[in-house]
């Protein structure tokens, strides 16, 4: 396909998922969906390979194939709907509830249009389905097989009112429900108009051509850095049940143009609910590796088709029913992407010293297509870590929130404040909005000035935010990095941890309780790891400037931090000496 056909048709694709994604988001009930925006829309081939996906929630796009290959293999039909979440059948974990619809042309199955959205209720031991003490996943919720929600068009109202009645809040379910099958229905007809202007044949063409594109543009990036093996050990903070550590241990091995990240002698699936399905662990390999790449190069499975992810079956990171996994989801996710991340930071560093050492050479490079290619790869420090989960709800009600916190700093500057990072994408509820809909009252949201790791480029600082519960509700907080500090890199230092509370008393990183009418319910959450060696003061008082921001923040007495998050551990290529010790 000519370039400019397929640059033509690849924005026009991608369209038609952000147009997915916009009307989910506009016609939803749930605050959860219409204002933090917690919901993806992707189309699919075929063959269940993602071909354009929004700029929406990472965690959700690079588990959804596996969803979708097990519906395709059902024989689904124009018409149809199928609705699942069962994490072993290639969901997140049991709120992210998925809609799949088949895509036709002239009555022939072409591929698929799924949309994944957060439901702020789906049963379970507590509200928000999201329980910090679930020790099985049927504790968690109303589990959802693949299954026809529509057939030939017409909504099967008995799925419809099992899935509603297992809920705390079923109008919201069946409204937001109602608007994800809509938004597969818009996929329909844009595909449908796209092929009436450019044919059938060309639009299929381009589907090939768009996976085969991602793909030599990834292998590009990822031949240019040195063969290797790049070892990093990192830990998440307890799993709900105890309190202890479990240790994660990643290998990113480089040959050629491919990428393995190796998964061996990470801990055992775990009592409590940290546990992550395969899915999920694919996801955020395939986010670490996307944040490698320029950014125009387009986010579908040919773009990861380079990536191969080992695991060992029953693992933490390679979770079997019945183990637990709501927070697997929503943190274990973000420890492997920054984790991955960090032994990416080395390959990077690693390469960036061969081409250094280049210069001045006669003849082509060695790493990178042409002079300074490596140095155009910009990974940032660690940031927050953690996606800082709140989940406050009553017998009728539930709220659920993830909080920004900092950003890590890199080459290019600062990092941000007060942002989402890494796997998940979504917004904040409006304090006018929350207020209105739920029984609690913002007492306080501001930015945690000082959290942000000291550098050259400072960290972004955290969040603090503080809700009072204005009737007795139960309460649940899946949070990380309260004990380990999201690290510095090139000299920089490490941001703040974060610290949880209820009315003053501190609370472990992952914990359920019940609340009393008034309680107040604070989260500060971490800053992020600054980047290169902070400067030095050169006149009187001017070290109050460069200080450390954890240090700032600990002297106002917030809590210590036990230390960076990852040991970046360097792995060697055979025949070849110790790779340099880079991001610590």
């Amino acid at each position: 396909m000519d370039p400019v056909t397929l640059a033509v048709l690849s924005s026009a694709i991608g369209g038609v998922a952000e147009e997915m994604g916009t009307l989910l988001v506009r016609s939803a009930y749930s605050s959860n969906i219409k204002e933090r925006r917690d919901c993806s829309a992707a189309l699919f081939d075929l063959d269940g390979l993602m071909i354009a996906q929004a700029a929406h929630v990472p965690v959700h796009l690079g588990a959804m194939y596996e969803s979708v290959r097990v519906v395709a293999a059902r024989g689904p039909v124009p018409g149809d709907v199928w609705v699942l979440n069962d994490p072993f059948s290639g969901g997140n974990h049991l709120p992210d509830v998925t809609l799949i619809s088949p895509l036709a042309l002239d009555g022939e199955v072409i591929g698929y249009a799924a949309t994944r959205a957060h439901h702020s209720d789906m049963g379970g031991m507590r509200p928000g389905s999201m329980p910090a003490d679930s020790t099985e996943i049927f504790a968690e919720g109303l589990i959802i097989p693949p299954i026809r929600l529509v057939r030939a068009g017409e909504w099967q109202a008995d799925i419809l009112d099992l899935i509603c009645a297992n809920s705390r809040t079923p109008d919201l379910r069946r409204g937001d429900l109602r608007a994800q099958a809509a938004a597969g229905g818009l996929a329909a007809t844009r595909l449908t108009e796209l092929a009436r202007r450019h044919g059938a044949s060309v639009v299929l063409e381009s589907f090939a051509e768009v996976l085969r594109y991602g793909e030599r543009r990834s292998r590009a990036v990822i031949a240019s850095l040195p063969d290797g093996v790049y070892r990093v050990d990192s830990e998440l903070e307890g799993d709900g049940v105890d309190d202890r550590d479990i240790p994660l241990r990643v290998a990113v091995v480089i040959v050629g143009d491919s990428m393995t990240v190796d998964f061996t002698g990470t801990s055992p699936a775990v009592r409590g609910n940290v546990n992550c399905p395969r899915a999920v662990t694919r996801s955020a390999c395939c986010f670490a590796l996307r944040v490698l790449l320029p950014d125009d190069v387009p986010s579908g499975d040919g773009t990861y088709a380079p990536l191969s992810v080992l695991t060992e079956p029953g693992s933490l990171v390679d979770a079997r029913r019945p183990s637990a996994v709501v927070a697997g989801n929503v943190e274990t996710s973000q420890r492997i992407a920054d984790t991955v991340l960090a032994a990416l930071r080395l390959a990077v560093g690693a390469g960036q010293a061969g081409q250094a050492g280049q210069e001045g050479q006669e003849g082509p490079p060695l790493v990178g297509e042409r002079p300074g290619a490596m140095a155009e790869m910009i990974l940032p420090a660690p940031g927050q870590g953690t996606m800082n989960n709140l989940i406050i709800g009553g017998a009728t009600w539930t709220y659920y929130e993830t909080l920004g916190g900092g950003q890590g700093a890199s080459a290019r500057g600062p990092g941000s404040s007060g942002v989402h990072v890494g796997m998940t994408n979504t917004l904040n509820t409006p304090i006018e909005a929350l207020e209105l809909e739920y029984p609690m009252r913002v007492e306080r949201y501001e930015l945690a000035d000082g959290t942000g790791g000291r550098g050259r480029h400072p960290g972004g600082a955290g969040l603090v935010r503080s809700v009072r519960v204005l009737e007795a509700a139960t309460l649940s907080v899946l949070t990380d990095r309260r004990r380990h500090a999201p690290g510095g890199v090139e000299g920089g230092d490490a941001g703040a941890v974060g610290h949880n509370d209820v009315d003053g008393a501190p609370l472990p990183p992952k914990a359920s309780r019940d609340l009393p009418a008034g309680a107040v319910v604070t989260l500060r959450t971490p800053g992020g790891g600054g980047w290169g060696s902070p400067p030095v003061p050169t006149s009187p008082g001017a070290g109050d400037v460069v200080r450390s921001g954890i240090d700032a923040f600990r002297d106002a007495g917030g809590a210590r931090g036990g230390g960076t998050d990852l040991d970046e551990t360097d792995g060697s290529p055979a025949g070849e000496g110790p790779l340099p010790a880079r991001g610590r």
